[in-house]
């Protein structure tokens, strides 16, 4: 248990139904915030705490223990809380299907420390407990074929132990991935990467990457212009079936 949230709860006299009725959410998931790990939804946080009379790191210690960069925990909160999420890669493989050896590899061209770099690679390793959660998001990725083609440190056992794990999380029921093939030519993808999350409540908004720190948007015609060039970047994409068959010959072709 979290000894410091059920403490806070006795001493408060709040039960899970009390504090669920107060923020409007079902009495399970307020219970739950009991449990290790468990910590409410970013919107939800201050509200709980002011509700125990305790501060929201005081209750939930692991807040202050994150070690993705600032600018990027805002959206990792999103994918936490989102029911799908649909996800395009031009360049790498989506980060929350990447093996910790491949994460390394993407951050190699970084001026980063040995620490900075241990520090990114479990961050970006941790967002994808996601995928095993019970109630997983449903994500749906589409990676360009360049992706897979792409040597990583120069490691041929590295991207085929990528790839590997990539045809893994194909086969998850809650995954579904398809690839762009290289004969697809110019395409409304090669404007860049960007995920679109939908949210429990039915609002979506988008993570578009760049070079500089990437953008978060949610104005709605914003999210409408990433909603259609999704379907057009799908509409190039290869079945389920043959983008499976591509990323497990891509796999072997490494070996």
């Amino acid at each position: 248990m979290n000894h410091a949230v059920v403490e806070a709860m006795a001493a408060t006299g709040q039960t899970a139904d009390s504090l669920a009725a107060q923020i409007g959410v079902d009495p399970k998931t307020a219970a739950k915030w009991a449990n290790p790990g468990r910590i409410p939804q970013t919107r939800h946080r201050a509200q709980v705490a002011s509700i125990l009379g305790r501060e929201v790191e005081h209750l939930w210690p692991d807040v202050l223990k994150r070690r993705e960069p600032a600018w990027f925990r805002r959206w990792v909160d999103v994918e936490r809380e989102a029911v799908a999420l649909r996800a395009f890669q031009l360049a790498w493989i989506p980060g929350l299907l990447q093996t910790e050896a491949y994460a390394r590899a993407t951050l190699a061209w970084e001026a980063l420390t040995p620490t900075e770099v241990d520090d990114l690679v479990s961050a970006r390793l941790a967002r994808q407990a996601i995928l095993t959660r019970e109630r997983a998001p449903l994500l749906i990725a589409i990676v360009d074929e360049s992706a897979l083609r792409r040597t990583a440190a120069a490691d041929r056992a590295l991207m085929a132990e990528q790839l590997h794990h990539l045809a893994t999380c194909a086969a998850m029921p809650s995954i579904q991935l398809y690839v762009v093939p290289s004969s697809a030519g110019i395409y409304p993808g090669l404007g860049g990467p960007f995920i679109v999350a939908e949210m429990p409540d039915g609002t979506r908004l988008a993570h578009v990457d760049s070079q500089a720190p990437a953008q978060i948007l949610q104005r709605t015609e914003d999210i409408a212009t990433l909603e259609r060039r999704w379907e057009c970047v799908r509409g190039e994409a290869f079945s389920r079936a043959q983008s499976l068959e591509l990323i497990r010959e891509a796999a072997t072709s490494w070996t």
